[in-house]
């Protein structure tokens, strides 16, 4: 296995909305400030790979105009994933792994803003069953939520102190879409969305985009004083119909740390994909994370969630902490389908 390290991170602002600037100008300077953190300029990238969903965009293919945002030489080699951009990082570590790729540049964008997200997702849902219901992405969520409550698997308390928290560590993430000192029973007092969530157990419409870089080897030492080596990485999915899983779990989440090796070595810090309170505290369980370890210091996707985005994020975030020194190992997770369905988990460490 080559060893392989994310070497750079950037993102744009995360907004409720940015009608000013459309897919390509929001990426320009995303793609910018990737690579002039690396070091580098577009020729030295061997590899990009892109990560998006046309239902946002609202026509076919429209990854093929974000290449703009790349520029159209040198020539490159280029590839796209209709999944979160961590799952286009999964692709581009794969590649680099045959041994032809030193460097690749990873990015994801979504503009939720434009339609109604909660109606966009059903269309993640089987088309026999599922689909033809139209059950929304708040509601399967509230499902699943209730499902946690009645086993006694968290409270609402617990579901109410992780918005407050995820808050307040948004205070010092300047790229965050919300942030403040919420407190948690004040939370509670409040109505509720869809029972049993509120308002705060959800994540908010954002449109935004992200983009790391990736090096092999000497090449990543090279560029970076202190890479985040990919120690492991692993996804897997659960079945298609909810009925079939339980949702008080994670099971591919436990199954993709056991393969990417998250138990063997102490975690300092994780970053998780969890756009519902709930969600955070099944994937702590499934990851096997202590209340020592540091959950979502960036505020998260309850503070930021940009579809196809949010994901990419998580492993920026966590790999600017390794690179910054502030954990020796990190865990990133990304997630994508109706109640946890597809999980991502991948190990970081410093040299």
């Amino acid at each position: 296995m080559r060893d392989i390290a994310v070497i750079s991170f950037a993102q744009s602002p995360q907004v409720r909305r940015q009608p000013d600037l459309n897919e390509v100008e929001m990426l320009m300077p995303v793609v910018r400030d990737a690579l002039a953190g690396a070091g580098i300029t577009k020729d030295r990238v061997d590899f990009v790979c892109s990560a998006s969903s046309d239902y946002l965009a609202g026509q076919a293919f429209s990854f093929v105009m974000t290449l703009d945002a790349v520029g159209p030489w040198p020539p490159i080699s280029e590839s796209h994933v209709d999944m979160d951009g961590a799952w286009a990082a999964y692709e581009a570590w794969v590649k680099m792994q045959m041994g032809h790729v030193d460097v690749a540049l990873v990015y994801a964008y979504g503009k939720s803003s434009p339609g109604d997200i909660r109606r966009v997702l059903t269309r993640q849902l089987d088309p026999y069953y599922l689909g033809p219901l139209w059950p929304d992405s708040v509601s399967l969520a509230a499902l699943q939520a209730r499902c946690g409550l009645d086993a006694g698997s968290f409270t609402k308390a617990d579901m109410a102190e992780v918005a407050a928290r995820s808050r307040r560590d948004a205070k010092a993430n300047a790229w965050a879409q919300l942030s403040g000192d919420d407190d948690p029973a004040e939370l509670l007092g409040r109505d509720e969305l869809v029972s049993p969530l509120h308002v705060h157990d959800c994540p908010p419409v954002t449109d935004g985009a992200a983009a790391v870089v990736l090096a092999a080897g000497d090449v990543a030492r090279e560029l970076c004083a202190r890479p985040a080596w990919i120690r492991g990485i692993d996804h897997r999915i659960e079945p298609h119909a909810l009925g079939l899983r339980d949702l008080t779990r994670s099971v591919s989440t436990e199954q993709a740390a056991t393969a990417a090796g998250v138990a063997d070595g102490p975690v300092q810090l994780a970053e998780l994909h969890a756009p519902f309170t709930h969600q955070e505290l099944i994937l702590r369980s499934a990851l096997g994370l202590g209340d020592d370890v540091v959950v979502n210091p960036s505020g998260g996707a309850l503070c930021a969630n940009a579809i196809m985005t949010a994901g990419l994020i998580r492993l920026g975030e966590a790999a600017s902490r390794v690179t910054a020194g502030d954990a020796d190992r990190a865990v990133a997770h990304a997630t994508s389908g109706p109640c946890l369905q597809q999980n991502l988990v991948c190990v970081l460490e410093g040299e």
